[in-house]
């Protein structure tokens, strides 16, 4: 489960956590307010792996919502508030809460504090298949390694396997820039950062995929790239 409610009064902002985080594979719901909130709460809380509360809220706040969610479930709970004092810090934490961020904080940020309570909760590493296969090549996350059409060993640096492991989990996606940089060496891609097109090139040559025409990473003008190959995942 990777599915996030939201709950936040500004539009802008809930557009941009709901873009960066579907970015980044979760489906996310968002509610304006309180009342939706718990509509859309209650519609899903036995698929949501974590909810993102606003502290201020038109209706209500944030804290009343934390206690109802807790009455009614165990699912990771984030607070977001604008305020710099302490005590709403510890309140939301005394209410149930799992994690606090004060306003203004980056997505980036927020994915961090996302993904270290779906690693502590588990929820990261449920039913993840072993296996990826695509034209002949077999990526195996356990052993972490590459095989080719014949069996080879296919040469790869660390950085090369964690970026090929992110396409073939998410092959078919248009991934940007900063999101590859992000899961590669955890940081944005600069305006003069060519370190990522140069990792792509050696992993399309490690491929054999370094044509003009490459027929598995193939560059998307403006976007970014995508994994175009059809993959399958398995455990054995």
């Amino acid at each position: 489960m990777r599915k996030i409610l939201i709950v936040d009064d500004d539009q802008k902002t809930r557009t941009l956590l709901k873009t960066y985080l579907e970015k980044n594979q979760y489906e996310v719901g968002l509610a304006h307010n309180g009342e939706t909130f718990t509509a859309e709460f209650n519609r899903y809380a036995d698929e949501l792996s974590l909810v993102i509360l606003d502290v201020m809220l038109p209706d209500t706040d944030g804290f009343a919502l934390c206690k109802m969610v807790r009455r009614r479930s165990n699912v990771p709970i984030i607070m977001l508030t604008a305020s710099s004092d302490e005590t709403d810090r510890v309140v939301g934490l005394e209410l149930g809460a799992d994690d606090y961020i004060s306003k203004p904080y980056s997505p980036r940020e927020l994915l961090a504090r996302i993904k270290a309570i779906h690693r502590r909760t588990g929820m990261d590493n449920v039913a993840a298949p072993r296996f990826y296969r695509f034209v002949g090549y077999t990526l195996d996350t356990v052993e972490r390694t590459v095989t080719g059409p014949s069996g080879e060993h296919v040469p790869l640096t660390g950085l090369d396997f964690q970026l090929l492991k992110y396409f073939v989990e998410h092959a078919g996606d248009i991934l940007d820039r900063n999101v590859l940089c992000e899961e590669t060496r955890g940081r944005d891609a600069g305006p003069m950062d060519r370190f990522l097109d140069v990792q792509i090139s050696r992993l399309r040559l490690r491929l054999n995929d370094a044509g003009r025409q490459p027929l598995l990473i193939k560059t998307v003008r403006g976007a970014g790239y995508v994994f175009s190959a059809d993959v399958t995942v398995s455990n054995v």
